[in-house]
C-alpha cells in the first residue's frame, strides 16, 4: 500500500502528503497586519499550536510566532492529510482570541499558510535553523533563546551538541521562504 497522497486543490498549488514526514508550515495574518503585537496573544497562539499538535498527532520540531506571522517544522503522522484539519483548528480558534483580545468584530485575522513537504535532509536542517532563529531576523531578539515565543531555547538546551551544531551551521541565506512580513 502507498501512503503517499498528492492533493490538488482549485487556485492553491498541489500539496504532497507523506506520512512520518516533516513539513514547515508558515502562515501570515491577513494583510500583514501585526495583530500579534501583545505578548499574551503570541502566547496564546504559541498555546494552541502545542494543543492542535497534540491532538492532531504532529510532532513539533520548531517554532516561531511572531508579531504577524508564524512558522513551525512538525514531523506528520500517519495520515499527514491531518494538516489541513488541524491547520483549521489553529486559525479558527486563535481568530476567535485575537479578535476578544483586541475588541475586533468580523474582521479576518489569518491570511493563508503554506507547507513545505522536507524530503531532502539539507533542506530539512536549514529549515530547522531558520525557524529556530527567526526572531532575530526579524529584529525581535538579539538571541533567539531569549525570545519567549519561539523553540530557541529548548533546542539549544535540549539537543545533542552533535545534531544542534548540524542545524547551526545549516546555512538558510538560501533557501525561499515567503517571510517578507
Amino acid at each position: 500500500m502507498n501512503d503517499e497522497v498528492y492533493l490538488v486543490y482549485p487556485h492553491n498549488p498541489p500539496h504532497l502528503f507523506l506520512p512520518n514526514v516533516s513539513y514547515m508550515v508558515t502562515a501570515g495574518a491577513f494583510q500583514k497586519e501585526h495583530y500579534f503585537q501583545s505578548p499574551a496573544i503570541r502566547a496564546l497562539i504559541c498555546q494552541t499550536l502545542f494543543e492542535m499538535s497534540e491532538r492532531f498527532k504532529w510532532q513539533l520540531e520548531a517554532w516561531a510566532v511572531l508579531t504577524n506571522h508564524y512558522h513551525f517544522i512538525a514531523r506528520a503522522p500517519g495520515d499527514a492529510r491531518t494538516l489541513v484539519d488541524f491547520i483549521k483548528a489553529l486559525h479558527s480558534k486563535t481568530a476567535i482570541e485575537v479578535r476578544k483580545e483586541l475588541g475586533i468584530v468580523g474582521r479576518k485575522i489569518w491570511q493563508n499558510y503554506w507547507d513545505t513537504c522536507l524530503t531532502y535532509e539539507k533542506s530539512y536542517l536549514s529549515r530547522l535553523n531558520y525557524v529556530h532563529f527567526n526572531p532575530v531576523k526579524h529584529g525581535l531578539a538579539e538571541k533567539a533563546e531569549d525570545y519567549p515565543f519561539c523553540s530557541a531555547r529548548w533546542f539549544v538546551e535540549g539537543s545533542l551538541d552533535e545534531w544542534r551544531n548540524k542545524v547551526i551551521k545549516s546555512p538558510c541565506d538560501r533557501i525561499k521562504i515567503g517571510d517578507d512580513f
